[in-house]
């Protein structure tokens, strides 16, 4: 017995260090896309992130960079991550020691063989999970999920660790550590709380004898606990907090926060003597209860780190929780709506004809000494008739209301419904049976258990899937099983094949899990349950409760891997099935020796082999090279807008960790229509002035000025001077307000002007001198078709009225059409981001504004980083691909104004810095690359252009080839690519045909007259 422990000591640590250096390995050097930037930013500086923060996750990525100069803060933060996923497979090696050590028959001493076996089957089933590709992309980040996985990992171990030691005295210290962790977790990520099922069945398992009853009722104290800190502790505390505060702040007029302070010394009273209480009659259970509560509590006090940072005003202070209303708000993450999860609205319920919407929430602010409400919260009133039990087809919106219908084939019975406005129609409600259609086509199927196969069977490509056959797809690399799903694989054109995240694993570590799960099935039952409720309660139960609606923003496949870890355990105990299963025909040393050697092979030894090249991230710096591009691209003191998590958090990360270009102010447009945000830009950050916002906070507080109104009043004639129309929106005047929408405000014309002060504008450089005889005298928008506008578009109209040409004012080139207010014709792009200018331009096909060729230049070729993204050896994902994509657009519309200068040769140099830059060989061609083979053409550089002509094409024929190879039920599912390809296929020849190309217009012509027969013929 001594020497297994020692080897299960030895052999886990190995595990670890096995994990730990290929963790470190493959790290990201620097910030990553996505939340990653901002998770490291609030870091670095204790600055409060988006809701509901992770503030024990600050803390310990503060600790990591200490030991780092700012330019490697990110690195020693995704080490963090690294270090707790690598420490996350020593304790799942030990969880399944732990349990396989319970599935080996023996009386007396363990022997070698079965000593080899258990090791064999921890080392297998941790390895597999290390090298598995959900956990592998969470640990090179930094990002809050590697450590919510290790804390996961440790409360499982832990409770195992009980039940070896729950018969002594002190054995509920590991109740208590576990709900001490259970405290800490809730300042990292919320997952780590649906390990309590599993937990509390070990605890009834090993302390009471197993009945139906019991089983039931346990599950239901499981449940109890986890809704009690969940929906209890976590809000529950704080919310109490509020009481106090409001009665002794408002009724008392006693100082800010004197409620909050009176309630914290009550609560810790009455938690000190209920202990010493439990001691003295020697209450046990209630003690380790009280106990329990008590250093949940303070894990969760960790919170109290975004209230300080948030009353220190840092710059980045998201929903500015520095009471405890704003913090209240902050925890239920109000700012992101509410969704139905067990009864609830159709996407097509119609509101209630007698009260659409009820108060729901208040939203209070300090105001002279005082709480008060500044506005009610409203929530849709939904008519109860046409609801139902378990909505999972709920949002409104139209892209997710035509997925809806795709997905679950809805054709729906007809319900004749009254409006609020008392008109009755007839509409086609779901049926409760194209509910659930959707509810397992998509969501168990399409956001579940596509990504458990892509963890254990293999993975298609790393291209977002919405449900066709092309994208996201799990496969298994067995021909004729991939090929009846997905269509005949063996002809899928080479670009395709040969993207790095197609991985296929053969189903070995699926099936190797399945072996282990009928094996613990069949050796202890009760064990089995335990993980089974872990696998269940981080899988399924996680699907049901997000009620994901369609066409998610990014794959969500890093949710589930508590799952994933729980089917690792079972993957682990297969190899001691496999060697049970042979003892009888192999002595058991050999058997176990062999085994574990086979299984590494062919389980994690495939799975480090198919993912090591798309998990390694090592060399990478786009994010941190392009945010640093959109700073540099913008004049000093300027402002850029912003929108996206991808266009925003990458500048975050530049300015607040590596201190570049402090002097411009990122505003986020999403964050603008909130009251807190405007707050923070009328304030200094850094080098950064204050925005140019003249309204009072009283003026755009929560529930003022959400949404103006736009009318066009015909006792006004033509356009309403901008600062007039603005002047009219803050007016107080009854006369100013719409009565009959709840005295909203609302702009008299759809139609404004804006007065150019042509000094101004050649004194601040706004333009180059060669452009100042096209600065114009009036700058008009036309707001068209519009009826209102939101609190961030009547902020960024205030900036434009107030700023007189002082600030230049920008535009991320990521930010979509509806958020130019109509001004892209007085764009000029400068580097990734749109100027505003005083300066009209045509504009031409799809592009529009004007190029500052000079400065452009200068950026894209000179001063501009690129992050390594050229580096065949660099993996690039989807995300930095249509990142790239949008360089290469941009590289493309600067050689298309050079051409038009007639810079020809610079123009060519462009193109070929492009071409260096993104090769085809690592971000296909796309439409938008028939753009540099007819700019070369332009440019007199005709074999240039004939070249990226030929590849497009090439590609194009590949990917038609193999469409129109699939069969009728296939073909129908990419058909619209078809036609898509078909029809740049058509303008390759057009543009080939006017550059007198004309064997390859001819090539191009008789290719495409061939492809649409066939396509003709299968259609």
């Amino acid at each position: 017995m001594k020497n297994y422990k020692s080897l299960n000591v030895i052999v886990g640590w190995a595990v670890f260090l096995i994990s730990a250096i290929v963790y470190l390995m493959t790290i990201e050097p620097t910030t990553s896309f996505w939340d990653c930037g901002e998770f490291i930013t609030t870091s670095f500086k204790l600055e409060v992130g988006h809701p509901p923060g992770a503030p024990f996750f600050m803390i310990l990525g503060r600790f990591f960079t200490i030991f780092a100069s700012p330019d490697k803060a990110a690195m020693m933060i995704n080490s963090l991550s690294a270090l707790a996923s690598a420490f996350t497979i020593l304790f799942l090696f030990w969880s399944i020691t732990h349990l396989a050590k319970k599935l080996v028959k023996n009386e007396g001493e363990l022997t070698l063989g079965q000593i080899l076996a258990i090791l064999g089957s921890g080392a297998v089933g941790a390895l597999a999970y290390t090298f598995s590709d959900t956990f592998w992309f969470s640990a090179v980040e930094g990002e809050v999920y590697a450590s919510s996985s290790l804390i996961t990992a440790i409360v499982f171990w832990a409770i195992l660790k009980w039940e070896n030691v729950a018969d002594e005295p002190q054995a509920n210290r590991w109740i208590v550590l576990i709900a001490y962790l259970m405290g800490l977790s809730i300042g990292v990520h919320l997952l780590n709380l649906l390990a309590i099922p599993a937990i509390v069945f070990v605890y009834y398992y090993k302390k009471y004898t197993a009945s139906r009853n019991g089983i039931i009722a346990s599950f239901l104290v499981s449940m109890i606990i986890l809704g009690v800190i969940m929906y209890g502790i976590i809000p529950g505390v704080v919310t109490i907090a509020t009481w106090f505060e409001l009665a002794l702040v408002n009724g008392f007029g006693l100082p800010y926060k004197t409620g909050v302070i009176i309630y914290a010394l009550v609560l810790i009273g009455l938690i000190i003597l209920g202990i010493r209480y439990t001691i003295r009659k020697k209450l046990v259970l209630w003690n380790t209860i009280l106990v329990s509560v008590t250093v949940i509590l303070i894990g969760y006090s960790s919170f109290a780190m975004i209230v300080i940072r948030s009353s220190a005003n840092t710059p980045m202070d998201q929903n500015s929780p520095d009471d405890v209303f704003s913090l209240l708000r902050y925890l239920n993450r109000e700012q992101y709506g509410d969704r139905p999860l067990i009864f609830g609205q159709y996407y097509n319920t119609p509101l209630d004809s007698d009260e659409p919407y009820v108060n729901d929430k208040p939203y209070y602010i300090q105001k002279d000494g005082k709480y008060v409400i500044s506005y009610m919260r409203q929530s849709a009133n939904y008519d109860s008739d046409y609801t139902t039990f378990f909505p999972r087809m709920w949002s409104r919106s139209p892209q997710h209301v035509q997925d809806y219908k795709s997905w679950a084939g809805i054709k729906g019975k007809p319900a004749r419904v009254t409006s609020p406005s008392g008109e009755v129609e007839t509409i086609q409600l779901p049926t409760f049976v194209e509910n659930l259609t959707f509810f397992i086509r998509y969501q168990v199927a399409h956001m579940y258990f596509r990504y458990f196969m892509w963890n254990f069977a293999g993975r298609q490509n790393d291209i977002q899937g919405h449900g066709d056959i092309l994208n996201g797809n799990w496969i298994s690399g067995i021909n004729f099983i991939d090929s009846a799903r997905l269509g005949d694989q063996s002809k899928v054109p080479p670009h395709m094949k040969n993207n790095k995240a197609r991985n296929t694993y053969y189903f070995l570590p699926l099936i190797l899990g399945l072996i282990g799960a009928f094996f613990h099935y069949n050796r202890h039952r009760k064990d089995m349950w335990v993980v089974f409720l872990l696998f269940i309660m981080t899988g399924l139960a996680i699907v049901i409760y997000l009620n994901q609606y369609p066409h998610q923003p990014r794959e969500r496949d890093y949710a589930y891997a508590g799952s994933f870890y729980a089917f690792a355990i079972w993957i682990g105990l297969g190899v001691l099935a496999i060697v049970e299963g042979l003892k009888k025909h192999v002595p058991e040393t050999v058997s176990a020796i062999g085994v574990t050697a086979i299984c590494l092979f062919l389980v994690p030894g495939i799975m480090a082999s198919e993912n090591w090249d798309d998990h390694d991230r090592s060399g990478r710096y786009t994010a941190r090279d392009f945010g640093a591009n959109y700073l540099n691209s913008i004049e000093p003191n300027g402002i850029i807008f912003t929108n996206g998590d991808n266009d925003t958090f990458p500048l975050w990360y530049n300015q607040e960790v590596e201190g570049v270009r402090t002097d411009v102010r990122v505003c986020n447009l999403s964050y603008l229509q909130t009251d807190w945000y405007i707050d923070q830009m009328k304030r200094k950050a850094y080098e950064s002035e204050p925005l140019p916002i003249s309204f009072t906070e009283d003026q755009y507080v929560q529930g003022t000025n959400d949404v103006i109104y736009l009318m066009n009043d015909p006792r006004i004639k033509g356009a309403v001077e901008l600062k007039r129309a603005i002047n009219f929106v803050k007016d107080d005047d009854p006369r100013t307000k719409l009565t009959q929408a709840d005295n909203a405000s609302y702009i008299p014309s759809k139609k404004l002007f804006l007065k150019v002060d042509k000094e101004a504008v050649i004194r601040n450089k706004v333009v180059p001198e060669n452009l100042y005889d096209q600065i114009v005298d009036t700058i008009f928008i036309d707001f068209g078709n519009k009826n209102y506008i939101t609190k961030d578009e009547l902020m960024v109209l205030d900036m434009i009225a107030n700023s007189n040409w002082e600030r230049p004012i920008y535009y991320a080139i990521t930010v979509g059409r509806d958020k130019y207010l109509g001004l892209q014709d007085y764009f000029t792009i400068e580097g990734l981001a749109y100027r505003f200018t005083p300066v009209k331009s045509p504009r031409t096909g799809i592009h529009f504004g004007s190029v500052n060729t000079e400065k452009m230049y200068k950026l894209f070729m000179k001063e501009f980083k690129w992050g390594n993204m050229n580096d065949p050896e660099v993996y690039i994902d989807e995300n930095n691909q249509r990142m790239m994509m949008n360089i290469r657009n941009n590289f493309n519309r600067l050689a298309e104004a050079l051409i038009k200068e007639n810079k020809k040769d610079s123009a060519t140099r462009v193109l070929d810095r492009s071409l260096e830059l993104i090769p085809h060989e690592i971000v296909p061609f796309n439409y938008f690359s028939i753009q540099i083979a007819e700019n070369y053409f332009a440019a007199d550089q005709l074999e240039k252009g004939k070249k990226v002509i030929e590849q497009i094409l090439a590609t194009y024929e590949s990917e038609i080839d193999y469409m129109l190879s699939l069969e009728g039920k296939y073909i129908a599912s990419v058909d619209e690519e078809i036609q898509r390809l078909l029809y740049f296929m058509r303008e390759m020849g057009m543009i080939t045909n006017q550059y007198k190309q004309d064997d390859l217009a001819e090539e191009i012509t008789q290719k495409f007259n061939k492809y649409f027969e066939l396509y003709s013929s299968v259609n």
